[in-house]
């Protein structure tokens, strides 16, 4: 029998490809310009005949994807937490197993909601811009006056490994933790001394609002002008989630006209473009989608990956199994 194909649609860091090579695969890495997503003709020949695809939360996978895969494929190790990039009852129809890399990139994410709290609350982004520009002329009493952090209220929405690592976080500063989900989450309440309330009571309580949901249909768009409205006017929202949960257009809108206080963002709607005028705001914090940067969470990404490849041709199931392929 000849040796299996693996695809790998963007090179991540660490020993992976060595991993594979041993335990007999051929790898396929396909090269992008600068270590871009690769255009969808190129992602779509690349994957062509493949057993197993390592794939990235840039690639979409829709019914086109997979008749170009063809039938040999089982399986696509999503290199992320998130999935939703994959038509998941399509992968259950054809028998294809998928997977994620979940826990590990708890802490480096909620390092980097923390730090989009921080940076949005004191201004970080402005005073750096106008000092590098020359614009430092010396202190000033009211000089980028931002909002305190101590003993504020910290509303998350989102009450996973993610949302609980979020709220940990915020003992130093004293603050009271409010959460928002369909059903009590005790775990959580226990770990954090959270009080459930409603969303929209949420949104008119907190001080600042991190958002650390998945998307889902409920969660689209699950912050758009109405709740933006509901937010008081020296609030401050930070999304590490998904770009689709805030209705970019209109945070665009409610930053413009100080509505809120300002925002902090490392995901966006429609990656990597951003919403028309975002990056034109100075109570915008933005980032380039690096929740999970840090070199041992990408590397431990990478490792979960090539467990989960190893396991299903081995017959054994996937650690991070995320759905029930049929057969």
């Amino acid at each position: 029998m000849s040796a299996r194909t693996v695809c790998v649609t963007r090179r991540p860091p660490g020993d992976w490809e060595a991993r594979l090579r041993a335990a007999g695969f051929n790898v396929r890495v396909p090269e992008a310009p600068q270590d871009r997503p690769l255009a969808r003709e190129a992602f779509l020949d690349a994957i062509a005949g493949c057993d197993a695809v390592i794939g990235m939360i840039t690639d979409r996978w829709d019914t086109e994807a997979f008749d170009r895969a063809g039938p040999k494929l089982r399986i696509i190790a999503n290199y992320g937490v998130g999935y939703n990039n994959i038509d998941i009852e399509e992968a259950n129809r054809r028998g294809i197993a998928v997977t994620n890399t979940p826990d590990v990139l708890t802490d480096a994410t909620a390092d980097i909601a923390w730090g989009l709290l921080l940076a949005s609350a004191r201004r970080f982004g402005e005073g750096e811009r106008s000092l590098r520009a020359g614009g430092f002329r010396g202190w000033g009493p009211s000089d980028y006056l931002g909002v305190d952090l101590a003993g504020q209220t910290l509303g998350i929405i989102g009450p996973g490994r993610i949302g609980t690592a979020i709220a940990r976080r915020s003992r130093g500063w004293d603050m009271r933790i409010v959460y928002t989900h369909k059903d009590p989450k005790p775990a959580f309440e226990q770990a954090t001394g959270a009080q459930r309330l409603p969303l929209d009571e949420l949104l008119a309580t907190s001080d600042f609002v991190s958002l650390s949901c998945p998307l889902t249909p409920e969660t689209r768009h699950l912050i758009g002008a109405r709740e933006l409205s509901l937010m008081k006017p020296t609030a401050v929202l930070v999304n590490t989630a998904r770009g689709p949960v805030v209705d970019e257009e209109a945070l665009v809108e409610a930053l413009r006209e100080r509505r809120i206080f300002a925002a902090g963002l490392d995901v966006y709607e429609r990656e990597p473009e951003l919403a028309p005028g975002l990056a034109g705001l100075d109570n915008a914090v933005l980032l380039p989608h690096v929740g999970s940067a840090t070199f041992r969470t990408r590397e431990t990404m990478a490792r979960i990956v090539v467990d989960n490849v190893l396991a299903l041709f081995d017959g054994r199931r996937p650690p991070t199994l995320v759905n029930e392929p049929a057969g």
